[in-house]
Order: C-alpha cells, then sequence, then structure tokens
C-alpha cells in the first residue's frame, strides 16, 4: 500500500514555555499544539523561540533549539566558547548555565530516572540528592573547567580539525576547545591541516608526561608526518578487520613512533593504558571514584572479591591492596589489549587474576558461587537483568556499582532489588562538566541488613 510520506518540520519556529531538564542534555516544552519539543540551548522556567532540527507530522516528539530567549533564567550564562550554540559544536550540552545549575540539571535527572525506572527516592536511594563536583573543578559563573585529557577531534574534508555537531556526522571546524586539558591542548593539533586523515585522537596522560595522538587515515588516505608542539607517540588505526566493522576492539592499532601506550597515575601506582584500553577522561575520576567505591565497600583482609568489566584493572588494584595476601580478587574484561594491560599493571600482586571475556560468559565459567565483594562497572547500557541476578545469587556483603548512564543504574537498581539487595548509599560526581554526563556510585547490600 502506497503512504504518501510525511511533512517535515524542520525549521518551523513555536514560542515555548521552557519545562523540565530530561536525560540528553535537553529540556521539554510543549507547543500551544501540545507537540512535546526536546529543546537544547534552553533552561527550565524560559521562555524561548524553538526551531525543529528534526522531527515530521505525527512524530512522538520534536527535537528542537532554542535559538532565541525571550525570557531568561537567572541561571543562565552567556556561553564561554565561541563553537557552543544551535547548529554549531556537539560535545557541551550546558555551556549556557552556571555551574552550580549544570550540578543541579544533573541531579535533577538522577532523580527523575530512580523514580520512573526504579520506583526510588533519593531518601531510598540513600542519596543526598546533590551532585559532587571534581576536586579542583569549581569555577567562576561563566567559566569552564579544562578537564578532558582525551579529544578525538572529526577532520572535515578540507583537513581541518573539528568536532561534530550535534546529532550529526558535519564537523564544526574549532581552533581550541574549552574543555581540553592542557595537555592536549598545548600538542597543537587545532592549528594544523590533516590531510587524508578522518579522526585525530589526542591522549594527555595523568601523572605523567606522555601524550599520543591516534591517527584513523580515511579509506586509502597516507599518513602525514606528524610534527606537533609536544613530544608525542604516534598510533595509526588500521581498516576494520573483516566481519567486524561494527563491532568494539575490530580495527588494528599500528605504531608509528613512540610508546603504544599512555602512563596513567591514579590510587597509588601507574597504570599502562594502551589505545582501546579504557581510562576515565577527568584527570581526577579515577582517583575519586577509587576513594568512592573503597569507602563504601570497607574491604577486609582475606576477603574474595570481583571487579567486572574491570579494564586495564585500577578497581582489582585497588581491591588487592586491601584484602591483602590472604584475599584474592578476580578481573573479568571483554577488551583483549585491556586485558593485557591489566595484567601488567598487576603483575606483583600474585592474588590477582584477571580473565578475558564478556562477563556474562565468562564469570559462570569460573565456577564461582561465591564473593565477599563485588565491584562492577558496565558500559553505558548497564549490566542487565541475566549479569545482575548472577551477580545477586554470590552473597557478596556489599556490591558497589559505578554506572556512567543514570537510566541504566536505575534499571539494574530494580533487578537488584527483585534479586534480594538494596542501596546503602549513592553518591554522584560531576566528572564531565559542561556535558550531561554524570557519574553514579551505588553501594548495594543485602536487603535484611539494610532494612
Amino acid at each position: 500500500m502506497h503512504r504518501e510520506p510525511k511533512a517535515s518540520l524542520v525549521g518551523e519556529e513555536y514560542e515555548v514555555e521552557v519545562g523540565p531538564v530530561a536525560h540528553g542534555g535537553h529540556c521539554v516544552a510543549r507547543t500551544s499544539e501540545g507537540r512535546v519539543l526536546f529543546v537544547r540551548h534552553a533552561l527550565p522556567g524560559e521562555r524561548v523561540v524553538a526551531r525543529v532540527t528534526e522531527g515530521e507530522e505525527g512524530s512522538r516528539f520534536l527535537r528542537a533549539d532554542a535559538v532565541r530567549v525571550l525570557d531568561a533564567s537567572k541561571d543562565r550564562v552567556e556561553a564561554p566558547c565561541p563553537f557552543s550554540g544551535p547548529g554549531r559544536c556537539g560535545g557541551c550540552d550546558w555551556q549556557h548555565a552556571a555551574p552550580g545549575a549544570q550540578r543541579r540539571l544533573k541531579a535533577e535527572v538522577i532523580t527523575e530516572q530512580l523514580s520512573r525506572l526504579a520506583g526510588l527516592t533519593p531518601e531510598e536511594a540513600r542519596w543526598d540528592g546533590t551532585v559532587e563536583p571534581a576536586p579542583g573543578d569549581k569555577v567562576a559563573r561563566g567559566e569552564v573547567p579544562a578537564w578532558r585529557t582525551r579529544v578525538q577531534y572529526a577532520v572535515d574534508e578540507q583537513g581541518r580539525p573539528g568536532l561534530r555537531r550535534h546529532r550529526s556526522h558535519e564537523v564544526e571546524p574549532i581552533d581550541h576547545c574549552l574543555i581540553a586539558a592542557p595537555g592536549v591542548s598545548e600538542l597543537g593539533v587545532e592549528k594544523r591541516e590533516w590531510p587524508q586523515i578522518a579522526t585525530v585522537e589526542a591522549i594527555a596522560a595523568t601523572g605523567s608526561s606522555d601524550r599520543q595522538v591516534v591517527l584513523t587515515p580515511r579509506p586509502g588516505g597516507r599518513l602525514p608526518l606528524v610534527e606537533l608542539d609536544r613530544p608525542v607517540s604516534v598510533l595509526r588505526m588500521g581498516e576494520p578487520q573483516a566481519g567486524g566493522a561494527a563491532r568494539e576492539g575490530t580495527r588494528a592499532v599500528h605504531r608509528v613512533h613512540g610508546r603504544p601506550f599512555v602512563r596513567e597515575r591514579a590510587a597509588g601506582r601507574t597504570w599502562r593504558v594502551g589505545e582501546g584500553g579504557f581510562w576515565q577522561v577527568h584527570p581526577k575520576a579515577a582517583d575519586v571514584l577509587v576513594e568512592a567505591v573503597m569507602q563504601g565497600l570497607m574491604p577486609r583482609k582475606g576477603e574474595t572479591a570481583l571487579d567486572l568489566y574491570c579494564g586495564v584493572g585500577l578497581f582489582a588494584g585497588a581491591l588487592a591492596e586491601r584484602v591483602g595476601e590472604r584475599g584474592a580478587v578476580l578481573g573479568i574484561e571483554s577488551g583483549k589489549r585491556a586485558v593485557e594491560d591489566a595484567r601488567h599493571n598487576l603483575r606483583d600482586l600474585d592474588r590477582v587474576r584477571i580473565e578475558h571475556g564478556r562477563v556474562e560468559q565468562v564469570l559462570p565459567r569460573t565456577g564461582i558461587t561465591e564473593a565477599d565483594l563485588i565491584v562492577l562497572d558496565p558500559p553505558r547500557a548497564g549490566a542487565g537483568k541475566e549479569t545482575v541476578t548472577r551477580l545477586s545469587s554470590l552473597g557478596a556483603r556489599r556490591i558497589a556499582y559505578v554506572a556512567c548512564d543514570p537510566a541504566a543504574l536505575a534499571r539494574d537498581l530494580t533487578y537488584f532489588r527483585d534479586a534480594g539487595y538494596t542501596p546503602r548509599r549513592l553518591r554522584a560526581f560531576d566528572l564531565f562538566p559542561v556535558t550531561h554526563h554524570v557519574e553514579c556510585v551505588a553501594i548495594l547490600e543485602p536487603a535484611a541488613k539494610g532494612s
């Protein structure tokens, strides 16, 4: 049956009263006809003119940008970044909000996700309702901290580096990213042209002078001679391996010159992190999260612990130091390079074992039927019901869940509740200032103890 295409509403403008913040870096508004708009570059309570960027007649909701502010919130500031705004760089969501307001918006999102997906109030989640800034990140109104130690620049057809526009493959050329850490900015990536290159990832390690760029050539493109403003190691990302273009970790990484890894410093140790190995992008994040997890778990000598989705071994190392020689720690990680790094990083701790593979496949094969402590730091989608149910069967006295997405956390908390675990404490950290992202640490314990 032939159906007439629905009329696009892109470009239509509506004058709206902006409602509450929603998960994803936008606020909710309704037109006079009742259409739902997800509006970026706006703040709750404002009156704005919103221009539709995505949607058509009959769409469940429309996406829009606030292109004129008619009645501004007291929390609004002039965006300090010249590349921010409607139709521009999509890297930051809250350039137009004062620092304290950004954290309040994130707290409102966490509250809403806990309520809607887990049926929990902040009190029931044992959360004080605040999003804590990282140490050293408190800045004046109208300023942003330079925190991002890993920046992936996209390169346009003319070879100019920039960042992607929101929900787009289009490149916004830039000459300086305000949230890039000083170690990234000083490389001078943004001052140069990158012919035949698709992306340039710049990495500035925390706690060492290691600097690295990872270049992804365009198909058939040749690698340029890399001359930057600071000593730097260079890696080249190869073509996707056959049949694996959509899967993480299927590209070969080739060392051009320098080390194939950077050395990070956190939790009293030095960590080797190769390309493909996960490391937090905020310079204080690793220490902040280790401290929150260890304070929540309070490991004891001789205990057994699991570190799931363990990356290069950060939490496994911290646990091993605390459970002592009579204790044991098992880490599980799906990334092959990360597993190699974790084994290298923790090679002095014979009570630590790192297994390679997906948690839901490896954990049943280990034969483990009990553990005293569990840490899980799953990807953005969360751990899921099957994994949560298995973990809850191990009888751990405490579980630490590190979450980069409050929606996934809330969903998994319902599975933990169904399996007999309730929150003992929840903390939230603003480890991605000026963006909508937020990190949470939930400490769970058996319901009988929590009641």
